[in-house]
């Protein structure tokens, strides 16, 4: 099949399974759950130098893996998903270092080292296959993790993760480079002082976004092999509108891989979690429910 034909039948799939999820979810819908802070769900594991912070939800299946984004992200970022996905299946919510109850540690940030931090916790907690899904940073990891790793992965979901920091719009490349790390408290100081109550090193949130900015820096993040490597069905997810990332790129990522489909969902921007939820979690659920041939 070409991969243009694969991009029109996942659009098609997309489309349809929605109107059906959209009557389910009005009937379902989930009590408030404090995803991210929430005791019940919440385990720590020591890795090497730091001590990762994740949740579980749900049981049977699968697990699904979730790697969420960078900075501004953090595991509530997928509550209606793992609200969802956690009725049949169990899913682990991994803390990215630095990034709320995860301490940030003493090693230079990489994708690489994300990616060891994800294994640690993955092998903690099952001896099996998992399929694992990420979203932006979260995405970047999941790639690196995957190529490392293919006899653990069975599916793979990546949202809006670029290869590079070429892959960025020309608008977000210029703004990286004009953005100093203090600049985030400035411009979102409520943000800052919820997510300074999670760390447990709040006076390391300047050392954390410099930590981060040194790793967007790259230039390169995964390279074309890494990709080619990855021969697993892999769904690739982005929002027609992203501000951060062009669009063109995602499709070079699309045709690199071996088994990939790829979901444009439109009218989104980067966040399509958020931009339209159900659409973006009915095409993740489709896909990960898939049986293989």
């Amino acid at each position: 099949m070409s991969q243009y034909r694969k991009v029109r039948m996942s659009l098609y799939t997309l489309f349809v399974a929605v109107l059906f999820f959209n009557c389910a979810r009005a009937q379902n819908k989930p009590a408030s759950v404090p995803y991210g802070a929430n005791s019940e769900a919440g385990h720590f594991l020591q890795v090497d130098d730091a001590k990762i912070y994740y949740e579980t939800y749900g049981s049977g299946g699968t697990p699904l893996v979730l790697l969420h984004g960078g900075l501004y992200g953090y595991i509530e970022e997928f509550g209606d998903l793992i609200g969802e996905l956690s009725k049949d299946r169990r899913v682990i919510a991994i803390a990215t270092r630095g990034h709320g109850r995860s301490d940030i540690g003493t090693k230079p940030f990489s994708y690489a080292l994300f990616a060891d931090d994800a294994l640690a916790v993955i092998r903690h907690e099952t001896s099996g296959k998992v399929d694992v899904l990420g979203f932006s940073d979260g995405a970047v990891t999941s790639y690196t993790f995957a190529s490392a790793h293919p006899e653990l992965v069975r599916r793979l979901v990546a949202i809006g993760g670029p290869r590079k920091l070429a892959d960025w719009t020309p608008n977000a490349q210029a703004e990286f480079r004009n953005t100093k790390p203090t600049d985030v408290e400035r411009d979102s100081p409520q943000f800052v002082a919820e997510r300074k109550k999670l760390m447990p090193q709040p006076e390391r949130w300047v050392e954390f976004n410099e930590r981060l900015a040194a790793m967007w820096a790259g230039p390169v993040y995964v390279t074309d092999a890494q990709i080619e490597s990855i021969k697993i069905p892999t769904l690739i997810v982005a929002g027609d509108h992203d501000p951060y990332n062009q669009i063109p790129k995602f499709v070079e990522l699309f045709q690199l891989l071996p088994k990939g489909e790829l979901a444009v969902i439109p009218g989104c921007g980067h966040v399509v979690l958020d931009c339209k939820g159900p659409f973006t979690i009915t095409a993740v659920k489709g896909f990960l429910d898939q049986r293989e041939k």
